[in-house]
């Protein structure tokens, strides 16, 4: 009798098993979000059932990273991990062109400060003027040549952070061996 529960038991976990690979798979295939708690409602199983099953879990947090929807026809599909760098990289992009507008504004303002100065008749005369025209010339120079520094002071600390990371992968990796 109690090899008959034990294998009726058994069959009513696999069936449960089966009904979660169905739900997971429908889900993935009508472009649903799949959460636990969704696949566990749609397989008619408890939470705990995919907890207490460590290969379901895998399976559906595996699905859950993937891209929702039907695959397009536009190009390939994109993973989460790329629209997040994606992301940040404009983010960055974005910062980067607010200061060049800032510097350019400010440009602007300047010249046309020393255009209404000089249609005004107050204007210095030529050799201070040209020495003037020559310091502001230099100063935009070292302003760019600032910005360009600046830009390569992120990128070599962008190539730093990389080289600690795969360092520690790398020593992980050593570790685990």
């Amino acid at each position: 009798m109690s090899t008959t529960m034990a294998d009726g038991r058994r069959a009513d976990g696999e069936r449960r098993r089966q009904r979660v690979k169905t739900a997971l798979a429908q889900a993935t295939r009508n472009g649903t979000v799949i959460s636990v708690s969704g696949i566990a409602r749609q397989a008619g199983v408890d939470r705990t059932f995919l907890y207490r099953h460590r290969d379901l879990l895998a399976l559906i947090h595996a699905a859950e990273r993937e891209p929702h929807g039907p695959p397009s026809s536009a190009g390939p599909p994109v993973s989460l991990a790329s629209l997040q760098a994606d992301l940040a990289n404009s983010q960055a992009r974005n910062t980067r062109l607010l200061a060049q507008i800032r510097r350019l504004e400010r440009r602007l303002s300047e010249l046309m400060g020393e255009q209404a100065w000089r249609e005004s008749g107050l204007g210095a005369p030529a050799d201070v003027e040209e020495l003037q025209r020559q310091v502001v010339g230099l100063e935009q120079m070292n302003t760019e040549l600032t910005a360009r520094l600046e830009a390569r002071d992120a990128e070599l600390e962008a190539a730093r952070a990389a080289n600690r990371e795969l360092t520690r992968a790398v020593n992980q990796r050593g570790a685990a061996r």
